[in-house]
């Protein structure tokens, strides 16, 4: 909250679905709305009114939910249809049956736990047996993941995650696709999608995570346009 609505969160929230909602839409600002619910942020009951009040304004859902405490912002993630559900570090045995019931993809930020030393892991594992679409991301920011490697990012969730270097590698294309609307146009290489490439300096998939912490990079290709490196 803002420190002029510390004591008035309510009024904080009326000011975003009545003003900036709005104006938001009418200038074409963004396609998403993204709230933080989570214990002294967003209640699960102001989550859910910012959110629905969003969709029915034409934006896509999207939540971080139980990094620390399980508030049951997996389970809201699901009720609103949100096209994502970013940390779930704390998410509930209910929570992930509700995601894995839904479209919503889980977002895992396995360097944001890593950075804040708290060792409390997402739990991917059992995300992934129980059917829910897992993503990764670096959540890059200069409070808590300070990291904008995805290949460190890769790494860590096989370390941490026990993930394998297959289930890594979709995480961080097709379903990360998934999590942003744009899998019908990037994430995979199929015809008709745009040709977004990264060409690596590896002898089998599988050592990208191996070698974390190097710059793996051999070039990168831009709607078809070498950006990065050469083809040679």
């Amino acid at each position: 909250m803002p420190e002029e609505y510390l004591d008035d969160p309510e009024g904080y929230l009326s000011l975003i679905i009545e003003e900036m909602l709005p104006d938001v839409v009418d200038l074409g600002l963004a396609e998403f709305c993204d709230v933080f619910c989570e214990e002294g942020v967003f209640s699960v009951d102001q989550s859910r009114r910012l959110l629905l009040e969003a969709k029915k304004a034409g934006l896509s859902p999207k939540i971080h939910a139980d990094e620390i405490v399980s508030l049951g912002g997996g389970e809201l993630a699901a009720e609103v249809g949100a096209i994502s559900a970013d940390h779930l570090m704390a998410v509930s045995e209910e929570g992930i049956r509700a995601l894995a019931q839904s479209d919503t993809v889980a977002v895992l930020l396995p360097a944001s736990t890593f950075c804040l030393m708290s060792g409390q892991y997402a739990p991917a594992r059992k995300m992934i047996r129980e059917g829910v679409a897992v993503a990764l991301a670096s959540d890059f920011n200069p409070g808590s993941s300070p990291v904008n490697s995805l290949p460190v990012v890769m790494g860590i969730a096989c370390r941490q995650f026990k993930m394998t270097p297959a289930e890594v590698i979709s995480a961080t294309t097709i379903n990360a696709a998934h999590a942003i609307g744009r899998a019908l146009e990037i994430g995979s290489i199929e015809t008709g999608k745009k040709a977004d490439l990264v060409v690596f300096n590896a002898p089998t998939y599988s050592y990208l995570p191996y070698r974390f912490g190097t710059n793996l990079v051999k070039t990168v290709i831009k709607d078809g346009n070498v950006v990065i490196g050469g083809l040679a």
